[in-house]
């Protein structure tokens, strides 16, 4: 601010001496002394005007009311004027007209003023531009506190489901079980990794090892009722993503396509990275009995929706969710990030 203060005075006593010489340089003379003279005189107002800067910050710091504030500036104006023009007057003050003190003095109180003014706006500015920060930070801890809120919920969402998984295989098939617990162990190390690190986020690579881990894991209690079709993109391995972005999606067609059925099924699992937006999209299709399309918007369930609410706050309006279903016809749910998820249905969450 001082540099442009400090330019904004020069130019203006450069441009003040020049007119002052017009008649001269119309007859082609220049009066250099005099140049410097008019040059000089500014300075003791440039120098004295700087004091407003300190003087309207301690009247905000006050509190005074703006009526108070214009009667104080109003009387160090002229405090200023007096002071900035005291030399002149001791120096060419002999038998002059009243007019020659009077309009130089108006002339100082108006720079004040305006001066002030301008410090006063700046003021104003910068004090608005806190609040804005002070507004986004807020803004920004209260969606770091919803997401961290949302994680906590889908993790005991997911622990609980796999848990419940391996106490019906401990029934069934105590070999199995160990296997699983041991699996599930290294599940649970990724899930802690990911709090631990303080940021959620991993690449693709990572989250389809979780994935992999635990259809492994349902592998074991399913069967030959659970086959996977895995269509993977190989140059989207290194994208990032929020952590347990993919298996919920995965998680949501075992428990509704395939648990409730004795039947085998098929689990596609599709992966793709647009080359040109670097949007990476996730599809989840199975091949269960689907849903009614309007049932979605009303179902109760926490996992999709829980993705869907995580995936908005980190990416907002780019990223998207989209669910196909039909009764009958399967239940595919596709994620693109930077995008969304959509909502899941009545049984399909």
């Amino acid at each position: 601010m001082w540099r442009i203060y400090i330019a904004s005075w020069a130019i203006y006593g450069v441009f003040l001496s020049f007119a002052d010489q017009l008649d001269r340089l119309a007859d082609g003379r220049f009066d250099g002394p005099r140049w410097l003279l008019t040059f000089a005189s500014l300075l003791p107002s440039a120098t004295l005007l700087a004091l407003a800067w300190p003087l309207s910050g301690l009247f905000e710091r006050r509190g005074y009311r703006f009526p108070s504030m214009i009667g104080l500036h109003i009387v160090t104006a002229f405090a200023f004027s007096i002071v900035s023009q005291m030399p002149f007057w001791i120096m060419f003050s002999i038998a002059r007209p009243i007019s020659w003190y009077v309009w130089p003095l108006l002339y100082h109180v108006m720079t004040y003023l305006l001066g002030a003014g301008i410090f006063h706006l700046i003021r104003a500015y910068e004090a608005a531009h806190r609040q804005a920060l002070a507004m986004k930070e807020a803004q920004n801890l209260v969606i770091a506190s919803e997401l961290s809120a949302l994680r906590n919920k889908l993790n005991p969402h997911f622990l609980f489901n796999t848990l419940h998984s391996i106490i019906a295989l401990t029934q069934r098939n105590p070999a199995a079980a160990e296997t699983a617990l041991f699996q599930f162990s290294d599940m649970l190390r990724y899930v802690l990794d990911t709090e631990r690190g303080g940021s959620d986020r991993v690449t693709l690579d990572a989250e389809l090892d979780f994935v992999r881990d635990y259809l492994e894991l349902e592998q074991l209690r399913l069967g030959e009722r659970l086959h996977v079709d895995w269509d993977l993109d190989p140059d989207a391995g290194d994208h990032p993503l929020p952590a347990l972005s993919l298996q919920p999606l995965v998680e949501n067609s075992i428990k509704h396509a395939f648990n409730p059925h004795s039947r085998p099924g098929i689990l596609c699992i599709r992966t793709r990275r647009d080359p040109a937006s670097g949007a990476l999209t996730m599809s989840v299709r199975d091949s269960g009995p689907g849903a009614d399309p309007a049932l979605i918007a009303t179902s109760s369930g926490l996992g999709l929706r829980t993705v869907e609410r995580r995936l908005q706050l980190d990416y907002g309006s780019r990223a998207a969710l989209r669910v196909q279903c039909a009764p009958g016809q399967g239940f595919c749910v596709s994620v693109t990030i930077p995008a969304h998820l959509t909502a899941p249905e009545e049984s399909y969450a």
